[in-house]
């Protein structure tokens, strides 16, 4: 009953997806279609057996340490199956500047009684010399959308995230959103990474994610979307509003993580259960655009990109000085490693 519902859920959604909100001017949106302006391809590639892959599509991936054993066992509750291996969309966000607007939702716009004033923004300072940049201030909704498991794209749904339709995280309702201080007590081990030597490892950091995936020891870099730290709205570095949203849902998911709410699904590990991973591996994770323009049409073969690449190839044609550019939306596909099977005594 509850996969119908949540079903049922979907396809409303599906249908609603040509619709636009226009009940307030300042937030503007869409509701995803789930089925066109998402790039399925980013789910690929499907291993089984540990390496065989079943379908590639000459999508990216990188060995996540589950080994090539073709068998696989897990204890609690009793069950053998085959290591199984993919990349699953089960999450949204959407940046903007207004607090309380929901563009995912189609442009949804609610009256909140804290930071109501709190509005993004980016500064027209650009008369400064070489090497100067303008900062901005973005809000930022965080979505659980297991569209997969509704969808029975992968025949073992155990290996999906079965949790409901969601929105558990609002910037506007998170008073470290504001705050680079306040931000600072839930990650105190960032304060060390402020010099220059920890910034130049930035460059190496965006060099591997253009290269391929990034570097999981430097955890606090965003590759080419700037700094990791601190997980708030302000981005000192703003080249773009492409390059800011990708870099406001890398730290959403980063500060998701160092709360423990947000657990890893990759690697050996993750086999029979989900774990608590404080600090992020930025490798987990692909980030595909859903609005103001669906990146459906692959670049170089892709159409989504690891953490950290460059936005220059993404980026093109998404910024407008008209209503509705102003605000970003993305899939989030994450690394999932399972043992497909079946469990014993059922």
């Amino acid at each position: 009953m509850r996969k119908l519902l949540m079903a049922i859920g979907f396809l409303v959604t599906g249908m609603l997806s040509s619709m636009s909100a226009t009940a307030d001017d300042i937030c503007t949106g869409n509701f995803p279609n789930l089925i066109s302006d998402v790039c399925w391809s980013c789910m690929f590639p499907i291993k089984l057996f540990g390496t065989t892959a079943l379908v590639s599509d000459g999508q990216e991936d990188f060995d996540s340490g589950v080994g090539s054993s073709p068998f696989c066992y897990c204890d609690n509750p009793p069950k053998v199956g085959i290591p199984t291996s993919f990349w699953e969309f089960d999450m949204m966000t959407d940046v903007t500047t207004v607090p309380g607007c929901f563009p995912l939702l189609g442009g949804a716009r609610v009256n909140i009684g804290v930071n109501k004033d709190a509005f993004g923004q980016i500064s027209d300072d650009q008369g400064g010399g070489i090497g100067e940049t303008r900062d901005s201030f973005m809000q930022v909704n965080f979505y659980i959308n297991p569209a997969m498991y509704v969808m029975g794209a992968i025949l073992d749904d155990t290996c999906m995230d079965q949790r409901g339709i969601d929105v558990p995280w609002m910037s506007f309702a998170d008073p470290t959103h504001n705050d680079d201080e306040l931000a600072g007590i839930l990650t105190p081990y960032a304060f060390p990474f402020g010099s220059m030597l920890a910034i130049g490892a930035m460059s190496a950091d965006a060099v591997a994610a253009t290269a391929g995936f990034p570097l999981s020891t430097i955890f606090w870099a965003a590759g080419a979307y700037g700094h990791m730290y601190p997980l708030t709205g302000h981005n000192e570095a703003h080249l773009s509003m492409e390059q800011t949203a990708r870099l406001q849902t890398t730290r959403i998911l980063a500060k998701l993580h160092a709360a423990g709410t947000q657990w890893s699904a990759m690697g050996s590990d993750a086999m029979c259960s989900y774990y608590p991973q404080i600090i992020m591996d930025k490798r987990q994770y692909k980030l595909t655009r859903l609005y103001p323009k669906p990146e459906t049409a692959k670049i170089q073969g892709k159409c989504c990109e690891p953490i950290g690449r460059s936005t220059i190839l993404t980026e093109s044609n998404t910024e407008f000085p008209i209503p509705g550019y102003k605000d970003f939306g993305y899939g989030i596909f994450r690394k999932r490693d399972c043992c497909g099977g079946v469990t014993l005594g059922n």
